[in-house]
């Protein structure tokens, strides 16, 4: 069988992609390989500006592009609401679902998890955020597994010395749920029966 450095390399890197193994990987490559000019290429060029441009916004945590987050940069229209969720997927997903129209707040994952500290998770901008904005309501987004309830207590409790409206997600988001693997109707459903979180419950 024909043995090359640079297709086993490959193989390895995009192996690692969701979705994707070894054979898929090699479909993938022969694709790029067969398609210099029109796929290859261009992808290089594209992956080589996403490498440099893109980066995580040190506020909101979604995506900008150099110096513009498109998230933060919507302060000229004055939502009074931020969606927090625990990765970009989450985001994109609540987005394509057209239900919620506010900020988003890009925690990066879950508060417990070991390689996210409070300061990773961007919690301290998040609370000047719902000061200076004047928001009046914080929907917590995180999924409906152990670490993601346990974020969204956290949060409940790091914001309630503010005047804000805490919710999170109700009826249609299933135990042990990921945001980003939901439908857009059990998203709207679980948007529509988001429930309040007491400051003073457990």
């Amino acid at each position: 069988m024909q043995t090359l450095n640079e297709i086993d390399q490959l193989v390895k890197l995009i192996s690692k992609l969701p979705g994707l193994g070894p054979k898929s990987a090699k479909r993938i490559i022969l694709k790029l390989i067969s398609n210099r000019d029109s796929i290859l290429k261009p992808m290089i060029k594209a992956l080589k500006n996403a490498d440099i441009n893109i980066s995580r916004c040190i506020k909101c945590g979604s995506l900008k592009s150099e110096e513009n987050c498109s998230n933060c940069n919507q302060i000229q229209k004055k939502f009074k609401k931020i969606c927090i969720v625990e990765n970009i997927a989450d985001q994109w997903s609540i987005e394509a679902s057209n239900i919620f129209e506010g900020y988003f707040h890009v925690l990066g994952g879950t508060i417990n998890s070991s390689k996210n500290s409070k300061e990773t998770l961007l919690l301290n901008s998040l609370l000047q955020k719902v000061e200076k904005e004047k928001i009046e309501e914080v929907i917590i987004a995180t999924s409906a597994t152990v670490e993601g309830q346990t974020t969204a207590y956290y949060i409940r409790d790091s914001l309630k010395h503010l005047n804000v409206k805490i919710s999170k997600l109700g009826q249609g988001l299933p135990v042990g749920g990921e945001i980003e693997n939901l439908d857009d109707g059990t998203l709207h459903s679980a948007f529509k029966n988001r429930v309040g979180l007491d400051i003073d419950s457990d």
